[in-house]
Parts: C-alpha cells; structure tokens; sequence
C-alpha cells in the first residue's frame, strides 16, 4: 500500500500521551492513519516530573500508533504547556541606518532578535516572539511594514517565557524514547488551530483548553494572538476534590466525574442516590448527585473565575478588544455537563464546545473528532503543515543523520531557489522559533 507523506503528533498531557499518525488527503483535510494512547504517569500540571515514567508513556502510546497504522514513527511534533510558561508584552525599536532603503525581512527579524535579548527572571527562557502590530515613523496600525520606506521601526510583541528546565526535559523524554524532534509549538496554539475558524479569530475569541494538570487560555482578534496563559488547574483538581468530599479512592471519583458529574447542582434532585462499590468486602457508599455537583460546581467556579480574571486582564472590556466570538471551550474537561451552560453564566458572553472535526477527513473515527483529541490534532496539523518537502513522510527526517538541521537547512534552499520573494518574507515566526529553541536544546545536552 502506497502511504506517501504522513507526520506525527505528540501530545505529552498531565492524564494522557498521545501519539497521532496522519496525512493531508487530497480535499486539503486530514487523514488518521492510526493513534495510540497511553496513560501519562510522569507528568504533573503539564511538566514532566519523572523521566522515567514519561519515556515509558511515550514509548506506550508510539508502540500502538505504530501497531494501529503499521508504520513507523521517526519524528514527532511534540506541544509544550505547563505552569511555568507566562506571557508578557513588549515594545521595541531598530533605528534603521539608511531610510530611503525600502523596510526588508532582515529588519523585522533584527527588532525580533532585540526582543530575545531582554533579561528573563533566572532559569527563564523566552521561547516565543509574535509580533502584535508595527509602526513606522510613528505611523501606527500596521500589519506588515516590508516594502515600506522609514527611519524608525518599532512593534508591539507577544512574548512567551518558559522553564528552561521543564523545555529540555520534555526534549530529553522524546529522544530517549528513540525519537526526533521535529518541531515543538506551544499547546494553547496547536488547540487553536485545530478547533478555530478564521472568522473566529478575526472577530476575536477566546479558546479555554481545559486538560488534566492545567487550564489553557489564547486570545485571538483581528487574527493575531494577543494573550495567553497558563492555569494551574484542570480536571484532575475536580476529581481529586470529588475524592477526598466523598472519601473514595481516585479511580470512582474519575468515574463519578463523567457518568454523573454536572456543572449545576441545581438541576439534581436530593433523593438522586448513587451507590459505590465499598473496598474489599466493606458496605457500600451511598452519594447524593447534589453533594457531588456541588463539589464540582465550586471548582469549576474557581476555574472559571481566574480565566475570566486572564480576559479581563487582556481587556475584553475595551470597544476595541471586544472578544465578539465570545469563548470556545476544547479539551476533556470541557465534556462536563452543563458547563457550557455555567461560563455563559459566570463571563455573560457567547460560548461553544470546540471539536476539531472540521479538519479531518469525512470517514475519521467519532472519537477522534472529540474535544479530547483537539491538541493531538492541532499538533498534527501542524506537522504536516511544516513537512520537508521532497521525500515521502517520515523517511525524509528518519533517514537523516541530523534530523532538527537537516528539516531546516532544506527549507532554506528551497526558499531560496523560488522566485516566490514574498513566500520567502512570510517564513512564519513561529519557524524561526523553533529552529532556534532546537539549537538551544542540543546545545544543552
């Protein structure tokens, strides 16, 4: 059978890893060639804790993505998240030498090396620079100034700082489980992508990614990503709450949580009874399903209160920054009944479950096009959207001895011999980023 290109998705989550093969058929959408899942035992709040356990994870989830598809994995693209990522806003200048000299991709990417050079908190690293808007002799409101003549060049910038630590241990868990590198992109983007439209994001939309460890917040409008954010809860804080306000084990109050679990207590009746099963030979344990959504609903409040703290922050409030789109709710926790119901509630604005089926081909599996799967696909999606041309999937990185140079360096003949010139001064941010994250993570070992 004649695969042709497929790439890797790897979603290292606090709950879950999981590995997903796929390829862009000829609609542009794309196909699951096979998904392995696999629980995550070293990952605490989105950062890896335990070596050990995290490369038997990861090797767990490969194996049955390779076993389900019968294709081999050499290179994923691997997403980043955790408590210790923060954003920050910036603005800076260059002053240009010669001003009747048209602006070029050389100085936008001379103020985006002067943003890296601003002095972090210690062990901090800035991983991502997206600029917001640029202006130009003090002309303000502009989008992309090449082409354009001045003196002065200055942005406002989106920057994302992380744990340099956490950054290299999650490089250090895929090569040790016999994998490349191929790219890593920050989770809230790669969610993003897989459940937002462009409309969405022009109107502007915030996207909640509720996990297991932590809580994702991206602010999009006029399409550019204005604010992100980490929360250092998620489902796991509900269950564990469920666990110790019900005294049972964790592994009932999981189940509890997604066959009875609700948002809003207001909807249970007090004679509705769930009986659990008591551990080894003891009576059973009779819980009201009122005292278990009251449980839940006190979290949920908590956690919806501190995102909505993170949107105000960014000044939802403003005319200009209205979020029109209101808010889109993705990952598992975002299942939780009546939750949709609740943010409505707590924000007053519009809001919607995210799934990422949009993007995947008609004939994909139910549970793949879960709100579950959104980061794994974001993740995917953007593999493909960064494959080296030229050779056939992962063959083209596999057969590689340097897999992170070789991807780039190809990309930059290639850039070079096209006459596309506006191709070449598109090469996204984010590309950037990662070449120079994966220069510094091998520079690290």
């Amino acid at each position: 059978m004649e695969i042709g290109k497929y790439s890797v998705g790897l979603d290292i989550g606090t709950t879950k890893i999981v590995a997903m093969i796929g390829k862009e058929n000829e609609y542009g959408k794309i196909e699951i060639l096979g998904i392995g899942k696999s629980k995550s035992l070293g990952v605490h709040r989105g950062v890896v804790n335990n070596i050990t356990q995290t490369i038997k994870s990861i090797q767990q989830a490969v194996e049955e993505a390779e076993m389900n598809s019968g294709l081999k994995i050499g290179s994923v693209v691997v997403g980043i998240a955790g408590q210790h990522i923060r954003s920050l806003h910036h603005s800076d200048y260059i002053t240009r030498s010669d001003s009747e000299e048209v602006i070029n991709e050389e100085d936008l990417d001379n103020l985006c090396n002067q943003v890296y050079k601003l002095i972090m908190l210690p062990g901090e690293e800035i991983i991502h620079v997206l600029p917001q808007e640029y202006k130009v002799d003090g002309q303000a409101e502009i989008k992309q100034p090449i082409g354009m003549y001045g003196g002065r060049l200055e942005a406002n910038f989106h920057v994302v700082v992380g744990q340099v630590t956490s950054i290299k241990n999650v490089g250090r868990c895929i090569k040790s489980a016999g994998l490349d590198l191929g790219n890593i992109t920050l989770e809230p983007l790669a969610s993003s992508d897989a459940v937002l439209s462009q409309e969405e994001k022009e109107a502007g939309v915030a996207l909640i990614d509720i996990g297991g460890g932590t809580t994702d917040l991206a602010i999009f409008k006029d399409g550019i990503i204005r604010h992100t954010a980490v929360i250092p809860f998620g489902g796991g804080v509900i269950t564990e709450d469920i666990k110790e306000g019900c005294s049972i084990i964790e592994k009932q109050a999981e189940q509890l949580k997604i066959k009875f679990g609700s948002a809003w207590p207001g909807e249970n009746k007090d004679n509705e009874i769930v009986s659990i099963a008591g551990l080894r030979g003891r009576e059973p344990k009779e819980i009201t399903l009122k005292n278990l959504s009251k449980i839940i609903h006190a979290r949920v409040v908590e956690i919806i209160e501190q995102v909505y703290m993170e949107i105000k922050n960014y000044g939802h409030e403003e005319q200009k920054k209205k979020l029109i789109a209101g808010i889109v709710l993705t990952g598992g926790g975002s299942q939780l009944k009546h939750l949709k119901q609740l943010v409505e509630y707590i924000t007053g604005m519009d809001t919607r479950i995210g799934y990422p089926n949009e993007h995947l081909a008609g004939d994909s599996d139910e549970t793949v096009a879960s709100p579950l799967y959104a980061t794994a696909v974001g993740l995917l999606m953007n593999a493909i959207k960064n494959q080296p041309k030229g050779k056939n999937g992962q063959d083209a990185i596999a057969d590689k001895a340097a897999p992170e140079e070789g991807i780039y360096s190809q990309h930059k003949e290639q850039e070079e011999d096209s006459p596309e010139r506006q191709r070449k001064a598109r090469k996204s941010v984010f590309d950037k980023w990662s070449e120079k994250l994966k220069e510094f993570l091998d520079n690290a070992e």
